[in-house]
């Protein structure tokens, strides 16, 4: 009777511990694998829409909207975007709405180290400069954590500039988070413009970035070291702050 009670205190405790670990499993299911496609939609209100820390809204707000298609498997994305601008009129010509078409690839090399190539045209609907601003540019960028290094590279004249195709941008960024959800933003980046030594410079930007849920929200310092980039008497390069809201869904 004694070994009998022994047998039946064992599968007791045993009926329990697997209870206990069917319990564990039910309350913490697997992550869902992602959908095979996936389309995507963002939408950004900004104080200041800075490109490469020039101004194109000299120095007003602008707002901004686009969507996203990415193939999970093959790491195949591409996307669409628009903005408002007023660069291309103080330039001369017309028009004020800046659509960016671009596709591209990602994928990991390492564990820790990613990709990502692809092609980014910038559209500027019956803009009438000459050259027109219409441009296109290939890129590439390896990332590892936090940080990232950029390079892109036009094949035709770069944003209305003369004889400036296989212009280059080079783009170095680190995005960590500090505490608690807030994101550290740090940027530096050199655009080249060929054959316009007067228009190249080097751009900065510090700022900060904390998702909300509803929207999220970044305010950053940016500057450029011109003065070649001026809009109706405004230097477009020079040092300011830029709030953005934005939400994608």
């Amino acid at each position: 009777m004694m070994k009998m009670a022994k047998n039946l205190t064992l599968i007791a405790a045993l009926t329990l511990a697997f209870a206990s670990m069917a319990h564990a499993e039910e309350a913490a299911p697997a992550p869902e694998a992602k959908p095979d496609n996936e389309v995507s939609f963002n939408a950004a209100v900004v104080s200041d829409y800075r490109y490469r820390g020039i101004s194109q809204t000299r120095l007003k707000p602008a707002v901004q909207g686009g969507a996203d298609y990415v193939n999970n498997p093959t790491g195949f994305y591409a996307g669409t975007w628009a903005t408002n601008i007023k660069w291309v009129k103080d330039g001369g010509g017309d028009g004020s709405v800046e659509w960016d078409i671009y596709a591209g690839k990602r994928g990991a090399i390492t564990d820790t180290v990613s990709y990502d190539v692809g092609g980014l045209y910038y559209y500027y609907p019956s803009n009438k400069l000459n050259p027109s601003a219409n441009t296109f540019e290939l890129y590439g960028q390896i990332s590892a954590g936090p940080f990232s290094l950029k390079y892109s590279h036009s094949t035709t004249n770069l944003f209305g500039f003369a004889d400036s195709k296989n212009s280059g941008y080079i783009d170095g960024q680190m995005n960590q988070e500090v505490w608690e959800g807030y994101i550290l933003n740090l940027h530096v980046g050199r655009q080249n413009v060929k054959n316009n030594g007067a228009a190249s410079y080097t751009d900065y930007k510090v700022g900060v970035t904390k998702d909300f849920g509803v929207v999220s929200v970044a305010l950053a310092a940016v500057y450029a070291d011109t003065e070649a980039y001026v809009g109706k008497g405004k230097n477009l390069g020079k040092t300011g702050a830029v709030l953005t809201i934005s939400k994608t869904f």
